[in-house]
């Protein structure tokens, strides 16, 4: 394929994806395929002559898209948004486009100086604390990782490095081993999976700290596990308080947890993945009120931000807390800026996992200017709007009960009865495929999630999916009742 075909061939595809998202909520939003449809349908091996572009085209349809999840439907009420807008997609094929390793300043001096910027851009909208910031001389600042899984990686491991030292400066008898056997990390136990999979990784024990009844971790009950773990002659040394739950988006209580972690020299890693984004709205920005105590912090614009996955924004207080756990610097990395970069802008490969980065920025930078703060606050508020005249059907259906408080765009609700009863009727939503939903959780309670997902979705989308729900609970009711009264 030459410039000429391209030019051609990309055009074709801008308009395929325009009709595609246009057109995506006359689609089935989950697929009827089953576990491994597609193998018979592509050849054994790889082509050995060239295909045309048309046979490619073609089978987009033919084979991918039958098996596709349409996450940008407005019928799509799983899990969290999947933000996308057609400046961030844009902006990732200007980024294909330039195909740039960003890893260090001198790898690509645009990709490292903008995410900088455009970090502090983002910090400034959700009023976070200056000490966070790069500036032009702040010892903080932000990076863009792949997801907020790797943020917490990355935050516990740097919090290990860092207790690791000081625990052998004040007790120099002690080995790097002895000390890794004695390290405990905590989160809620409401906190997402990827906390305790960060820990595995790490190699540390990590404890799960009681919530309360409104799936919050308070200060009494960390400093409860910290005492007697304490007193047990473990090293408590991480925290991971989340801001937005993945079961309910409930909220820790970041102004009680936050001191005690201080005193206690615990790093507190901030985990608001989902929430995060709402903080750019006033109303929603005393959520975030704690998180000045907090040494790391990480929200993702992915999620509900109109930048397309991935693009997880991670903040430090001191970058140097980062660099000193993760950075090597082999001569084939140097560069004769080497001296003068480092204390304005940080080699972003010593902040995260793999040494080389996309130039993710240029999506942030495409939907900031072009939604503005305004734009992407009415976006937000949009979407929390929908998700209370959803709450408000459930509620005037006795059947039905509202499980957690509704706070930002998620409503966790459930029909009165057993937990089998919910179950069936989750089953029933997700096999007749007009909409499409996720459980979760809350205590022994089988729960149904439903979040406002996608950038179109509207009051008639939300009408349609609670008579779907309605109707399908109605036609449940009755078959288990008569199957109850037989018994």
């Amino acid at each position: 394929m030459d410039a000429a075909e391209f030019r051609k061939r990309g055009k074709e595809m801008v308009d395929y994806v325009a009709d595609y998202l246009e057109k995506i909520d006359k689609r089935q939003v989950f697929p009827d395929v089953e576990p491994g449809y597609l193998r018979p349908l592509i050849p054994d091996c790889a082509p050995q002559d060239p295909e045309s572009f048309e046979d490619v085209f073609k089978d987009i349809e033919k084979i991918i898209m039958p098996g596709v999840t349409h996450w940008h439907s407005p019928y799509f009420f799983a899990y969290f948004p999947a933000a996308s807008s057609f400046p961030a997609l844009l902006a990732d094929m200007l980024c294909g486009g330039i195909g740039c390793v960003g890893f260090s300043w001198a790898a690509s001096p645009a990709c490292t100086e903008l995410e900088t910027v455009m970090l502090d851009w983002l910090g400034k909208m959700i009023n976070l604390p200056e000490e966070f910031l790069a500036g032009k001389d702040g010892h903080g600042g932000g990076v863009i990782q792949g997801s907020a899984s790797e943020a917490t990686l990355i935050s516990l491991l740097a919090a290990r490095t860092k207790t690791i030292r000081r625990v052998q400066l004040e007790n120099p008898d002690l080995t790097e081993a002895d000390i890794m056997g004695r390290l405990v990390a905590y989160a809620s136990d409401q906190a997402h999976s990827s906390v305790e999979r960060a820990a595995l990784i790490g190699g540390v024990k990590i404890k799960n700290v009681p919530s309360d009844d409104t799936f919050s971790v308070c200060g009494s009950a960390l400093k409860k596990v910290l005492d007697e773990d304490t007193a047990s002659g473990l090293i408590p040394f991480f925290f991971c308080a989340t801001l937005g739950t993945t079961p309910c988006c409930s909220f820790d209580k970041l102004l009680e947890l936050g001191p005690i972690c201080n005193k206690e020299n615990i790093w507190m890693h901030v985990d608001a993945a989902y929430a995060g984004s709402a903080f750019i709205c006033p109303e929603f920005r005393h959520l975030l009120n704690g998180v000045e105590f907090a040494d790391s912090f990480n929200f993702n614009p992915h999620k509900w931000m109109l930048v397309n996955f991935d693009c997880s924004a991670m903040w430090v207080k001191k970058r140097s807390d980062l660099t000193g756990a993760f950075k090597l610097e082999p001569l084939y990395l140097q560069h004769h800026h080497q001296e003068s970069v480092p204390s304005l802008l940080p080699g972003l490969q010593h902040w995260q996992i793999p040494l080389g980065r996309r130039f993710r920025s240029l999506k942030l930078w495409f939907v900031l200017r072009m939604y503005g703060v305004k734009g992407l606050q009415e976006h937000i508020r949009k979407h929390v709007r929908l998700s209370h005249e959803f709450e408000h059907l459930v509620l005037q259906d006795e059947r039905f009960e509202i499980c957690a408080v509704v706070v930002l765009g998620l409503v966790c609700f459930r029909l009165k009865g057993p937990n089998e009863l919910n179950e069936a009727l989750l089953k029933s939503i997700n096999e007749a495929k007009k909409i499409h939903l996720v459980p979760c959780h809350l205590r022994e309670k089988f729960v149904l999630r439903f979040a406002i997902c996608s950038r179109t979705v509207e009051s008639t989308h939300i009408k349609f999916a609670w008579q779907h729900i309605s109707q399908l609970a109605t036609d449940l009711l009755k078959t288990w009742e008569q199957n109850h009264h037989q018994k």
